[in-house]
């Protein structure tokens, strides 16, 4: 599936750029701006997107990217810091603005492929700080606001474009208009992301993978692990057994509905271990919130652990990881908010082989997946 690349420069509103573009019905992909060429090529994207983020390119330090990626032939569409880094690489001068802007401004749009369909006079979420001063050769002003008159630019013979305000946040009433005109006019990509597809070719990857294997699931009854464990066991059958530890923090009746929808309904082997007076042993007098996650953490592991050990030869481990957690994991400049409650160091000291298949999916998109499956 040849995605829309959109290289991360630490902007906050990134992850919302992806999910908007997911929810158009196009398959996309968050990177470290640090992706390499190779790495580039190698994915096949029909588009690039470079993100906002907190730095002046201007700065010696700053992030910047291969002037390679301009020569791919491929359409690029640069957001806030990604439209003054295009100006920035090739050739145009970016400074410090006489008056920033932050919070809406209203906008003129220019006729112009990007705008398609859109009223010319708007309103749009601005936070900057720089400003574009000149142009590059061959780009065009095609959108101004009192206060940047380069608030959007294209050259259309390269298929470059740069917007000075975030068209992903809903301040920005037409955004998501833009964005698809960027998908569906320039880049010219037919829709190719949603939840059916989704779990139809999921499900040949994961027979593929598993073969007649055994495979474990620890589900927990949330979100992540259910839609995990359905999707596993739709793939799999009687493969598949999940184990769902009942530790006495769980909402009221859960427990029971947790075995009612999986054993009862899906008819997934379920083994129920009911270890409450242990893991409430355990917090007893321990206030601190990260310390109590650690607790139930480490405990989980250990119960699953014993569990596991019982059911033999065991291949595989399935994970709710979803999109956020690989994007988290994976980003140098992300902040630890709290520590998550799944099954974290369990590959590791089990050497079981990962299935994630939920990996590729933002939070609404798993729910979304759940739906399509039949959970409640």
């Amino acid at each position: 599936m040849n995605p829309v690349l959109i290289l991360d420069f630490g902007g906050q509103y990134n992850q919302l750029i992806a999910r908007r573009i997911r929810n158009l019905g196009y398959y996309c992909e968050l990177v470290p701006y640090t992706v390499s060429l190779d790495e580039i090529l190698e994915k096949n994207p029909k588009g690039i997107i470079f993100t906002g983020g907190p730095n002046s390119v201007y700065d010696i330090d700053s992030p910047k990217i291969s002037m390679k990626i301009f020569d791919l032939n491929i359409p690029i569409l640069g957001i806030c810091y990604g439209a003054q880094l295009i100006c920035h690489s090739l050739g145009g001068v970016v400074e410090r603005a006489d008056k920033p802007e932050y919070g809406v401004s209203n906008i003129t749009l220019k006729d112009n492929v990007l705008f398609k369909k859109i009223e010319s006079l708007n309103s749009c979420l601005m936070s900057h700080t720089d400003s574009i001063k000149s142009l590059p050769e061959g780009f065009k002003e095609i959108a101004s606001t009192k206060g940047c008159k380069f608030s959007a630019i294209a050259n259309d013979d390269k298929k470059i474009y740069g917007v000075q305000f975030h068209p992903e946040v809903e301040l920005t009433p037409f955004g998501v208009d833009m964005l698809l005109n960027f998908l569906s006019d320039i880049c010219k990509i037919p829709k190719n992301w949603n939840p059916a597809d989704f779990i139809e070719s999921k499900l040949q990857n994961i027979k593929k993978v598993a073969g007649d294997k055994k495979v474990i699931c620890a589900l927990s009854g949330g979100v992540d692990s259910s839609v995990a464990a359905t999707i596993v066991h739709k793939a799999i059958g009687d493969n598949l057994t999940c184990i769902f530890v009942d530790h006495g923090l769980l909402r009221k009746d859960e427990a029971e509905m947790v075995e009612k929808i999986f054993r009862d309904r899906f008819k997934i082997r379920l083994i129920k271990i009911d270890a409450q007076e242990r893991f409430l042993s355990k917090l007893e007098g321990v206030i601190d919130p990260e310390k109590k996650r650690k607790i139930i953490g480490e405990e989980f592991i250990r119960v699953f652990e014993e569990e596991a050990s019982k059911l033999g030869d065991i291949s595989f481990l399935v994970q709710g990881t979803i999109y956020a957690d690989v994007i988290e994991s994976g980003t140098k400049t992300s902040s630890v908010i709290k520590s998550h409650h799944n099954v974290g160091g369990l590959p590791e000291k089990m050497n079981f082989k990962l299935i994630e298949p939920l990996r590729e999916l933002f939070k609404d998109e798993v729910r979304n997946v759940g739906l399509e499956l039949g959970l409640p």
